[in-house]
């Protein structure tokens, strides 16, 4: 070979007498979204915006927001339940909000971890920062001090966002707003 590796031959192709490099489409290229976020519109949801819509995606763990003004919109992975026992869908809404909620095991993680122990607002609170209370019992969008549980099935029903994330949505989402989870 006249000084050109072997493997640097076979991306040339010979062109009129010339060696011309091949430019090809990588096979490996992505042909969706890489973080498999399914695009949302609230009018599929809801009939009006009312204070505000959430909807939370528990296949593409993603959260949708929307104000009740229609000017803001926001998309924020997210935890979703681990097993679909767990997860709870349909309509609901924000009856609530805490910053620095108390955390306090449910009856069923009790169960599979009797070592667990209520426990109060701080950096280790399974419920982060922030927390919105849906209308159903047990159910919350809340913060998580675990980074590790976003994008994953990891929660025991709840919607779990990044902390600094549920901060930005706990400010923009007064109590009222209507909640659906997919």
């Amino acid at each position: 070979m006249t000084g050109l590796s072997r493997r640097r031959t076979l991306g040339l192709i010979a062109f009129g007498g010339l060696a011309v490099p091949v430019i090809a489409r990588a096979q490996t290229m992505p042909t969706r979204n890489i973080s498999s976020f399914t695009m949302q519109r609230w009018q599929d949801h809801f009939d009006e915006l009312g204070p505000g819509a959430i909807v939370a995606d528990t296949e593409s763990r993603a959260l949708h927001f929307w104000s009740g003004d229609g000017q803001t919109y926001r998309t924020y992975p997210t935890s979703v339940p681990i097993s679909e026992e767990l997860t709870k869908r349909g309509h609901t809404k924000i009856v609530r909000k805490k910053v620095g909620p108390s955390w306090t095991p449910t009856a069923s993680m009790m169960e599979r971890f009797p070592q667990y122990k209520p426990m109060g607002p701080g950096p280790d609170n399974p419920l982060g920062t922030h927390a919105m209370y849906l209308s159903w019992p047990a159910y919350l969008i809340h913060g998580t001090h675990d980074t590790r549980k976003i994008g994953r099935l990891s929660s025991d029903g709840c919607i779990g966002l990044y902390n600094e994330k549920i901060e930005e949505l706990f400010a923009l989402c007064p109590i009222g707003t209507q909640v659906r989870i997919i």
